[in-house]
């Protein structure tokens, strides 16, 4: 008796760890499927992935010269179709001086198209650089500098500090059809300006927005029809203003003002 309980416990151990039937001609039939598949794909990408038969190149061009683009896509054009890098081809676009946007698509069957967007020139900025409309300086050393632009000038990493508030005087300054000829902020923080009237203007170095109000108040009310004998205009007061004339025996004069400025 106790043998025949042994033979069933081994037979019961024999069941349980039983290995797993395996269809191995099934498996090797989706083996064959995957491996046709992906030859399949392979094939397929061999096939659309030729060399790049053209480039269209669409934009308005003033600045950017022709030859430096087709120079900047010439590495890629022996790439195939679909393996060019579309990232790399638009950040060496870019690289381009005046190029301040581009965009690349691929148009089937093998033409890569390009949309070119130039950089909008708002000011110089010293002597040689150059300004966009985002007050980010995208040109260094110009070799043209449209004379129309206002020049600005401040400490370096100041250019966008310097743009935004050329661009909030300018504004107001159109509306009274006068213009910015040169702005600048000094190392102190000290703000100065010359108009197109042929005067400067000077704002200091501390409560600017209410300086630069008052001094549009004063041009309204009390220069506008005297702007042009003006030499100087010192906003650098508390309450007031100072004004130096271009007249022989100049003289200043003062509204509302204390003694003296203050910064």
């Amino acid at each position: 008796m106790p043998a025949k309980r042994s033979n069933r416990r081994s037979a019961v151990a024999r069941k349980r760890f039983a290995l797993p039937t395996i269809n191995w001609r099934a498996l090797l039939s989706g083996l064959v499927a995957c491996v046709a598949l992906a030859g399949v794909y392979k094939g397929t990408i061999w096939l659309l992935d030729q060399p790049i038969e053209a480039v269209q190149i669409h934009g308005t061009f003033q600045r950017v010269p022709s030859v430096r683009i087709e120079a900047a896509l010439e590495g890629y054009l022996d790439e195939g179709f679909l393996s060019v890098n579309l990232r790399d081809v638009q950040n060496r676009l870019t690289e381009v001086p005046w190029v301040a946007k581009a965009s690349i698509r691929r148009q089937w069957p093998g033409v890569l198209d390009v949309t070119i967007i130039e950089e909008k020139a708002a000011a110089r900025w010293g002597k040689a650089g150059l300004l966009n409309t985002r007050g980010e300086l995208f040109i260094e050393e110009a070799t043209h500098l449209p004379v129309e632009l206002a020049r600005l000038e401040g400490p370096a990493g100041s250019e966008k500090l310097v743009a935004q508030r050329y661009f909030d005087l300018q504004q107001r300054l159109e509306q009274r059809g006068l213009s910015i000829n040169i702005l600048s902020l000094n190392d102190r923080g000290a703000w100065a300006m010359r108009l197109s009237g042929g005067f400067d203007v000077r704002l200091g170095s501390t409560g600017i927005d209410g300086r630069a109000d008052r001094f549009f108040r004063a041009l309204d009310q009390i220069l506008a029809q005297q702007s042009d004998k003006v030499a100087y205009i010192d906003m650098r007061y508390t309450n007031g203003f100072a004004i130096g004339w271009k007249k022989a025996g100049a003289r200043n004069a003062s509204i509302d003002s204390e003694i003296g400025p203050h910064g």
